[in-house]
C-alpha cells in the first residue's frame, strides 16, 4: 500500500443534538464517530466528580455513581500510583484556600503497591476525581481511572507524577534530551508529562504554549471542586473533532469540511494552534444539499453498516456481533475468476482482509474478532496472508494483535474496546406494505389516487396537485392520449394535475404535493 498518496479529508455533520465526523480516505468512508451535544452525556477522556457507592472487595474494585443510569467502576490498580494525592486535593480543596499553593504542597509520598486493596483508599461516599476511560457497553456502566492525564498534540500532561517519559518512537539520542530537558525545565512542581512523538522537532515556544494551555485546561478545574461537592463534569479532553485532529492530523490531510459555523470556528482555531500551515484546508460547507450526501458519505454508511458487506466480483462478508465476541464470515459468492481454486480463494481472502480492515475502524469493533476465511490448502497462502493482515492493521490507533490463522481457516484479532460497537440500522420500511408483507391490489390502485384527489380538491379547496409515483405506476396513469386517468380526473375535478415519476419510488408507491412542493399528509 502507497501510504503517501492517499488524500485524507474530514467530514464534519453538525446538528442541534450531536456532530457526526466521517474520515475518508480517497473518498472512501474509513472512519465514523459521533459526538452527543447534551450537556449530561460522557465520552473517554472527560473528567468528573463522583460519588462512591460500594466497595466489592471480592473484585479489589469499587462502584462509583457518576450521574449516568448505570454507576461506573473502578477497580484498584485503576487508582493510579499516587492516589492518596488527589484525594487529598479534593478534601482540602474549598473557596477559603489557594488551591494552587495546595496542589504544590502535597507531597506524593510512595507509589501504591501493586498487592494493596482498595477498601484501604475508597469507602462509601466518598467524593473521587476520575477519568472515563472505557464507556458503557451493554450492561456495563463506564470504566473509571484516577489517574488523570490531558492529551495534547505534542505532550501528555500528568498531574501528580514526577517523571517525563518520551515517546520510544523518538530514536535520536540528541533530540530525546533536548525534549526532556526543555519539558522538566518548564514544569511546575507536582506535574509530570509524556512527550509524544509528534513533538520530535518541534521548536520550544510551540511546546510551552501547549503545555500551559493544559495546565490552565486542568487548573481551570479547581474552581468547580471548590464551589461544588457533588457529583458532575469538571471538564472535557476535547470535542471529538478535535481529539481526531489530535491524533491524525499531518501533510497528508487534504481538507477538513464543516457544515456549522461555531464548530467551523473552533475546529480553524485548534489547527492554527497546532499546524499553523494547515489552516487554509478547513473550510465551510454552505451547499444546500446535506454535507454527507454531498461527500456521498450516506451513501457508504448504507452500504457498509448492513449484516451483509458486498466485495468486488461478488464476494462478500457477512458480520455478526455479540457482546463477548464478533464474527465475520468471508463468503466467495458467485466470483469465479480463475479455473485455479487454491488461487481464487487466496485473492477472495486478500480482498476481504482488506474490508475487515476497514470494518473494524468503521464499526469501531473492539473485544475478539473471529474471522473465518475461505479454505487454503497451502500453509504459504495462510502465512502472506497472515502478513497481509498485520499490515493492513498496522495504521491502526487502537491497540490490537493479530494471531496466525489456524488449519481450520480461523484467524483470531483482538482490538482495545472502549466504545460499544458501532450500530446503524440500514434497513428500511416498506412503504406501501408498512412491515405486513402485503400491499393493496393494483386493480383498485386507481381508486385510491382518485380518492386522495377527490378529497384535497373538494374538501380542501386545493386546485392544483403534484402526483409523484414511480416510473411504472405513472406510465399506467398517463397510458392514452386522451382518456388517460390523469386527463379524466382533470376533467372530472376541474384542477390543474402534474404527474412526476421518481425512479426511486417503489412499483406502486405515489405520493401528493401541493402547488408550493409541500407533502401533503
Amino acid at each position: 500500500m502507497d501510504l503517501e498518496k492517499i488524500e485524507k479529508n474530514l467530514v464534519v455533520d453538525a446538528a442541534s443534538s450531536e456532530v457526526r465526523i466521517a474520515l475518508m480516505e480517497n473518498h472512501r468512508l474509513i472512519e465514523l464517530s459521533h459526538e452527543s451535544t447534551k450537556e449530561e452525556s460522557y465520552g473517554v477522556g472527560d473528567v468528573l466528580l463522583g460519588k462512591v457507592k460500594k466497595i466489592l472487595p471480592s473484585l479489589n474494585a469499587a462502584f462509583v455513581d457518576i450521574g449516568e443510569d448505570k454507576e461506573a467502576f473502578i477497580h484498584y490498580l485503576d487508582l493510579g500510583l499516587y492516589f492518596p494525592a488527589f484525594d487529598k486535593f479534593v478534601k482540602e480543596t474549598n473557596p477559603n484556600r489557594n488551591a494552587k499553593e495546595l496542589f504544590g504542597s502535597i507531597k506524593l509520598g510512595q507509589p501504591l503497591a501493586k498487592e494493596g486493596r482498595i477498601e484501604t483508599y475508597l469507602k462509601p461516599g466518598q467524593m473521587i476525581m476520575a477519568q472515563i476511560v472505557k464507556e458503557p457497553i451493554s450492561t456495563k456502566g463506564s470504566r473509571l481511572s484516577a489517574e488523570i492525564s490531558l492529551a495534547g498534540r505534542n505532550i501528555v500532561l500528568l498531574p501528580f507524577a514526577q517523571k517525563v517519559s518520551i515517546s520510544q518512537k523518538i530514536s535520536s539520542r540528541e533530540e530525546k534530551r533536548r525534549l526532556e530537558t526543555l519539558v522538566q525545565s518548564i514544569l511546575p512542581p507536582n506535574y509530570g508529562a509524556i512527550i509524544r512523538t509528534a513533538a520530535e522537532g518541534k521548536n520550544a515556544s510551540v511546546l510551552i504554549a501547549e503545555l500551559k494551555s493544559l495546565i490552565n485546561k486542568w487548573e481551570g478545574s479547581w474552581k468547580k471542586i471548590e464551589r461544588r461537592k457533588s457529583v458532575g463534569l469538571l471538564f472535557s479532553e476535547c470535542s471529538k473533532t478535535t481529539a481526531i485532529l489530535r491524533d491524525l492530523l499531518n501533510d497528508s490531510f487534504s481538507n477538513i469540511y464543516v457544515n456549522d459555523g461555531n464548530v467551523y470556528e473552533e475546529t480553524r482555531a485548534y489547527v492554527s494552534t497546532i499546524s499553523p500551515d494547515q489552516e487554509k484546508i478547513v473550510k465551510l460547507y454552505e451547499g444546500k444539499e446535506p454535507i454527507f450526501d454531498y461527500f456521498e458519505v450516506t451513501r457508504q454508511i448504507k452500504s457498509s453498516f448492513g449484516k451483509v458487506v458486498p466485495l468486488k466480483q461478488g464476494a462478500y462478508l457477512v458480520i455478526e456481533t455479540t457482546e463477548a465476541l464478533n464474527v465475520i464470515d468471508v463468503n466467495s459468492g458467485i466470483r469465479a475468476k480463475t479455473d485455479d481454486q487454491e488461487e481464487n480463494s487466496f485473492e477472495v481472502n486478500k480482498l476481504a482482509a482488506e474490508e475487515i480492515a476497514r470494518q473494524l475502524r468503521l464499526r469501531d469493533m473492539g473485544g475478539i474478532v473471529i474471522v473465518d476465511f475461505i479454505d487454503m490448502d497451502t500453509a504459504e497462502h495462510r502465512n502472506e496472508l497472515y502478513k497481509y493482515m498485520v499490515e493492513l492493521m498496522s495504521g491502526e490507533r487502537a491497540k490490537h494483535n493479530v494471531l496466525p490463522l489456524t488449519k481450520f481457516g480461523l484467524m483470531q484479532i483482538t482490538r482495545q474496546r472502549i466504545r460499544p460497537v458501532t450500530r446503524i440500522n440500514t434497513t428500511e420500511q416498506c412503504p406501501l406494505c408498512h412491515g405486513t408483507g402485503k400491499i393493496a391490489s393494483t386493480v383498485v390502485i386507481d381508486e385510491q389516487v382518485e380518492r386522495q384527489i377527490a378529497y384535497y380538491v373538494n374538501d380542501k379547496g386545493l386546485d392544483c396537485l403534484i402526483i409523484k409515483t414511480s416510473p411504472i405506476l405513472g406510465a399506467y396513469l398517463s397510458r392514452g392520449v386522451f382518456n388517460s386517468f390523469i386527463n379524466r380526473w382533470k376533467k372530472k375535478y376541474k384542477c390543474k394535475l402534474k404527474l412526476v415519476e421518481v425512479t426511486e419510488y417503489s412499483v406502486l408507491q405515489y405520493e401528493l404535493y401541493n402547488k408550493k412542493g409541500e407533502l401533503l399528509d
